[in-house]
């Protein structure tokens, strides 16, 4: 009995990302014919490279996704799953082999022995190539040992920007030392200020509470002053009232009548 292939939902989708991948890997090789420069070849085959890689992801992912489904499906419809995957899999190793042909065919090319500047067109390279195949070995010799003349003077004036740089690095670790210890020195002065002005605030709370408690006996003192200064006043004017004691230490006032009889004898 034949089964129409209707996938699953998670299948379709991971089919449909792998058919663009391939998709991709199509053009890029149809691309990578029309490139001459080897460098850009390289950097072709690296992304090329990086699509096979997520082909081969999905793949697997779509061979889990016919396992987990295996148990609920027909036998001919696996059978069907299965082939294909395996027609995935057969499409994803020609591109392998083709990748596998432009590597063999970039490592097979002549290194060029110029360097080409910025703006140079293939043309000049091309040109280069050339002139490096009509020399003569001892010509070829000459130009390798420029090149590594010119090699070594470049290493000899990185290793001086290095040095710099290191020197630049100790004088600013010295500086951020120094800093530091600045910093240090300015938190013991403020943890100081600050502990002072702790001691400060309490003297200051503690003469406050002194100079409550003196200006409450000082507020005593007068109120009893008062009294005192009260009874005088009101003995001197009522002398006959009786409700009001004596003070101790003060004389009663003597009569009018006796002060003028004393006053009469004395005369």
């Amino acid at each position: 009995m034949a089964y129409e292939l209707q996938m699953s939902p998670q299948l379709e989708q991971i089919d449909g990302e792998i058919r663009d991948n391939f998709r991709a890997l199509a053009n890029g090789f149809q691309k990578l014919d029309k490139i001459k420069d080897s460098n850009r070849q390289s950097k072709q085959l690296e992304e090329l490279t990086g699509k096979m890689r997520e082909c081969k992801r999905l793949i697997k992912e779509f061979d889990r996704e016919i396992k987990d489904e295996e148990n609920g499906n027909p036998p001919e419809y696996n059978k069907q799953l299965n082939e294909r995957k395996q027609s995935l899999i057969k499409e994803l190793n020609s591109y392998v082999a083709l990748r596998k042909t432009y590597m063999s065919s970039l490592g097979n090319k002549r290194v060029e022995l110029f360097d080409m500047g910025a703006g140079v067109s293939e043309h000049a390279a091309e040109d280069n190539v050339q002139m490096a195949s009509s020399m003569t070995n001892q010509q070829l010799i000459d130009a390798g040992t420029k090149t590594m003349n010119e090699t070594d003077q470049a290493i000899e004036r990185s290793k001086m920007v290095v040095q710099q740089t290191v020197e630049v690095g100790s004088q600013t670790a010295v500086t951020l030392k120094g800093q530091t210890e600045q910093m240090g020195r300015i938190v013991n002065d403020l943890d100081t200020i600050h502990f002072s002005i702790k001691k400060a605030t309490q003297l200051v709370k503690e003469i406050g509470r002194q100079v409550a408690t003196d200006r409450c006996i000082m507020f005593f003192l007068f109120l009893i002053v008062c009294g005192v200064i009260a009874i005088i006043v009101v003995k001197i004017v009522h002398p006959n009232n009786t409700s009001i004691s004596p003070i101790p230490g003060l004389a009663p006032p003597a009569p009018a009548r006796k002060l003028l009889s004393v006053q009469l004898m004395g005369l």
